[in-house]
């Protein structure tokens, strides 16, 4: 009997595993794609294309590159089939590199390898270092580059102040590229940079120079005006206008500081007419090339302890506009402070703390000296009634 029980179980399996492999001989094709054939290689900074044409197999997948980076990584690059060129990227050297090309077909067969080889150029993070050019600003350095390939670049900028190094890192895919570094003395600073790219590269640190940034001064407002027959109405109840410059930012504990204005539609022509221009002669010349906005805080009636932040009535967009005589305006930028509510309203502390601190904003760059202001608010969070603000500060060359 358990001869026989061995002899079944056998067949059983037998019968299984021919199952299985008729199966897999029906359903599965294991013949691998004809190679492509290569017609150009492009090399590139840090790379090349490789062309090539495809075979005429019907059920072609993808093109695959495989290769070992500069780093000793092993890197697979896919093409679809509908392409005929596949790049390899993330190189830095100028030795000829071993590239494997395999046609993959939809069931996964890889065709025999055609084997490229060639020189790259040397790795556009070169270039970018090559470009990078650094110039005082206002509380800070502006510095530039130019990207030829457009891939992500890290810029590790070390700024060197007596003795003392600090790091900033910047990043961007863009060919052309400014930022502005801020938060800095103005006393003579040695600053370098080095260059590093997606896949790990980097150049060497490089000396850019010794750079003094330029003084920065918050503007005082005690000299500010408001221009009342160019600007809304935003004495309401107990808001007024001019609490905008006031250098009090309104808080969320009490009602007791109301600093803040109050634009309401009734005493407005009945209707909230956006843009909502307030304009503001500060009897002096300045440059500016960042402030700072805050929105109102106390909250009339509501939850205890809950900021009126990023509420109906609050502003939210708001363009700003220079000038010299009050009738030609120079567009200095368009800004808005975002709105963190969920869609139930509920809004994260971190959001209700930066609040708080009130939400910075920077210019393109310094502006040309001007005497007038023009704050023209163009949303709010979503009330067709009111509008309110707490207190603006810039930030710049004063008195000039």
């Amino acid at each position: 009997m358990k001869k026989t029980l061995i002899l079944f179980s056998a067949l059983v399996f037998t019968l299984v595993s021919l199952v299985l492999s008729c199966s897999k001989a029906d359903d599965g094709d294991t013949t691998p794609p004809s190679p492509l054939t290569v017609t150009s290689t492009t090399p590139t900074n840090g790379g090349g294309v490789i062309s090539y044409e495809l075979p005429s197999d019907l059920d072609i997948l993808y093109v695959t590159a495989v290769y070992t980076n500069s780093n000793g990584e092993e890197i697979s690059r896919v093409s679809s089939k509908y392409n005929t060129t596949i790049e390899v990227s993330g190189l830095n050297q100028t030795t000829p590199i071993t590239v494997q090309l395999f046609v993959v077909d939809e069931s996964y067969n890889r065709s025999t390898p055609v084997v490229v080889e060639f020189t790259p150029l040397p790795s556009f993070i070169y270039l970018v270092q090559d470009s990078v050019e650094i110039v005082p600003d206002l509380g800070g350095v502006k510095i530039s580059w130019e990207n030829i390939e457009s891939k992500t670049v890290f810029v590790f900028l070390h700024i060197m102040n007596a003795g003392v190094e600090e790091v900033r890192i910047l990043s961007s895919n863009n060919s052309e590229e400014t930022r502005f570094v801020r938060g800095l003395e103005s006393v003579e600073m040695t600053f370098s940079t080095r260059i590093e790219d997606f896949e790990g590269n980097t150049t060497t640190l490089e000396e850019k120079g010794n750079i003094t940034p330029l003084f920065e001064q918050e503007i005082d407002k005690s000299t500010w005006s408001l221009i009342g027959n160019l600007s809304v109405d935003g004495n309401a109840w107990e808001g007024e206008m001019t609490n905008l410059w006031d250098n009090v930012v309104d808080t969320a504990a009490a009602s007791n500081d109301d600093s803040y204005f109050i634009i309401w539609r009734d005493q407005n022509g009945g209707s909230l007419n956006w843009p909502l221009d307030i304009v503001v002669d500060m009897n002096k010349n300045v440059k500016i090339h960042r402030f700072t906005l805050w929105q109102r805080a106390y909250w009339y009636g509501g939850p205890d302890g809950l900021p009126y932040y990023f509420q109906e009535e609050n502003i939210k967009a708001f363009d700003l506009y220079s000038s010299n005589d009050a009738q030609e305006w120079t567009f200095l930028g368009a800004y808005d402070i975002g709105d963190p509510r969920d869609g139930e309203g509920n809004i994260p502390n971190a959001s209700l703390e930066a609040a708080a601190s009130g939400h910075d904003f920077e210019l393109e760059g310094v502006s040309e000296a001007f005497r007038y202001l023009k704050i023209s608010i163009t949303s709010n969070y979503g009330s067709e009634t009111y509008v309110h603000g707490s207190e603006i500060t810039l930030f710049g060359l004063d008195n000039l």
